[in-house]
């Protein structure tokens, strides 16, 4: 598991979360508001169904880091170049990604057996924002889309703040209506 913070006092990381963009199929391109996100935060991490390689360039462009995973819809080139978990260390935490956990049903319980080294794990597949917390388990995110609602109100993607072992500031952004 990659490390970036090497001490108590090391600076504050702000995190994008974000997955399932679906473009070209959803949207023909990622919202304004999320591209201005990527620009302001240090370390991006996407859930998978990127369905086209470009969006995964575009990111990898602006992301200043990209933790990355490929969804159900992510073809060939996109798995060859995502893994299927990702793990990473940021401020003090255990992170993982992933894209499916399955069922709501039974989600914290399942993940907290699945991942029971992590502290944060961040999914999607469903488009539906999620924040738990597993007992005995990780925290449970999920940013919903960016790009395609589904049966939700809002198109959504969350940010949050992690620093010295605390995540903090997770906030649920709602894009405008298209």
């Amino acid at each position: 598991m990659d490390d970036d913070t090497t001490g108590a006092t090391a600076r504050p990381v702000r995190l994008l979360l974000v997955s399932d963009t679906h473009v070209p199929l959803r949207a023909r391109r990622l919202p304004d508001e999320l591209l201005r996100e990527t620009d302001r935060a240090d370390v991006v991490l996407h859930a998978g169904d990127w369905v086209d390689v470009a969006t995964l360039d575009l990111l990898e462009e602006r992301a200043r880091r990209l933790v990355g995973v490929f969804g159900n819809n992510d073809g060939a080139e996109l798995r060859a170049r995502l893994p299927e978990v990702a793990r990473v260390r940021l401020g003090g935490l255990r992170f993982g990604v992933v894209h499916e956990t399955g069922a709501a049903r039974g989600r914290e319980a399942r993940c907290a057996a699945l991942y029971p080294d992590l502290d944060v794990l961040v999914f999607g597949h469903s488009h539906i924002p999620w924040d738990t917390e597993a007992p005995g388990g990780p925290r449970l995110l999920n940013p919903g889309s960016p790009t395609d609602r589904r049966r939700q109100p809002y198109c959504t993607y969350m940010t949050a703040v992690v620093a010295d072992g605390v995540l903090a500031e997770v906030t649920l952004h709602r894009l405008p209506k298209r």
